[in-house]
């Protein structure tokens, strides 16, 4: 079969042809539809995330299961199925116990300690699958298991209560979606963009307001949520002084770069800065739906296997608007 190859940190890609695998005990494998392509494939490429080279990428599956291990029992061959970012934990760790299996040490990552979706067929454990809604294409799927799957996680571990206002901080891969979940979610959404152009736009995916950065936030009346889904802590500490009193600023972007606020801020306004992840699984299931029911649809890039080289420096270079996605029928 294809895959595409990460050969050592920060080398090139490359599509070259590997063994398929075979599932072993409550495996399945998966026929890829379509593998969206993500910022966090640059992250890991780059080195800043920890894996073994050589490797393949793709942690935003969607395909049809074409063959069973042992022991599989909820899944049948002819589902259509995506994979979150987490598929395998320990089960037997203080984390795992508590239910939350995304700290545990010895996780298995889509992409990271699994080869990822990046190839014509993947494996995935079968109790991490999430069946897909009949209406939905591989393509339009593939961008939740990943981004939109964040940015609904974000905004319900936010916890928004009626009447809050939600601003998202940076309209890219993460923040066009998180622009089109808080409004379909009923919320006022504040949209903040440097980028003037991309103001109509905005606007369209349901913000009722778009502001440059946080002073002109704060001009407006502040936000209780902000869900920052950039890549820029500059941007982030920035846009601080645009939350309200007890307001809650939800980092979900990635930079190397520290996110800080000053300790007469944390003590007089009583703001909190949160991390968020893929949170839970329900979550996932109620990304899917929005999507399925026409409330959100993720803006995409399509490319081919073979083109996934010039996806990803496109991807690199911020030049995809908004997501990349590699379909296998193209």
């Amino acid at each position: 079969m294809k895959a595409a190859v990460v050969p050592a940190p920060n080398s090139k890609w490359q599509v070259k042809e590997v063994d398929r695998p075979t599932p072993g005990h409550n495996q399945v494998l998966i026929k890829i539809g379509a593998s969206g392509l993500c910022y966090t494939d640059v992250h890991i490429t780059e080195g800043h995330i920890p894996t073994q080279f050589p490797c393949t990428l793709g942690h935003e599956p969607v395909g049809e299961i074409v063959e069973l291990g042992d022991a599989v029992t909820s899944r049948k061959v002819g589902d259509r199925v995506g994979v979150p970012w987490l598929q395998h934990s320990c089960g037997r760790c203080e984390w795992c116990s508590r239910g939350r299996p995304m700290f545990c040490a010895n996780q298995v990552g889509t992409g990271l300690q699994s080869p990822g979706s990046h190839a014509q067929f993947m494996l995935a454990y079968a109790d991490s699958t999430m069946l897909l809604p009949d209406t939905l294409t591989y393509e339009e799927a593939a961008p939740i298991f990943c981004a939109g799957f964040t940015v609904w996680s974000g905004l319900r571990w936010a916890n928004p209560q009626p009447g809050e206002r939600i601003a998202v901080l940076g309209i890219g891969g993460l923040g066009h979606l998180a622009v089109q979940y808080a409004h379909a979610a009923g919320f006022e959404t504040i949209a903040i963009s440097s980028s003037t152009d991309k103001e109509p736009l905005i606007k369209k995916l349901g913000a009722d307001l778009v502001v440059k950065d946080g002073e002109a936030l704060q001009k407006a009346g502040g936000a209780d949520v902000i869900l920052h889904c950039g890549n820029s802590s500059k941007a982030a500490n920035a846009a601080i002084q645009g939350l309200r009193p007890d307001g809650r600023l939800i980092v979900m972007g990635a930079d190397v770069e520290p996110i800080m606020a000053s300790p007469m801020d944390l003590l007089m306004r009583r703001i909190s800065i949160i991390g968020s992840q893929q949170n839970k699984r329900e979550y996932l299931y109620e990304a899917l739906e929005f999507v399925a029911k026409g409330k959100v649809k993720p803006m995409i890039e399509v490319f081919s296997l073979d083109q996934i080289t010039d996806a990803y420096k496109k991807v690199e270079e911020g030049k995809v608007r908004f997501r990349a996605v590699i379909s296998m029928s193209k």
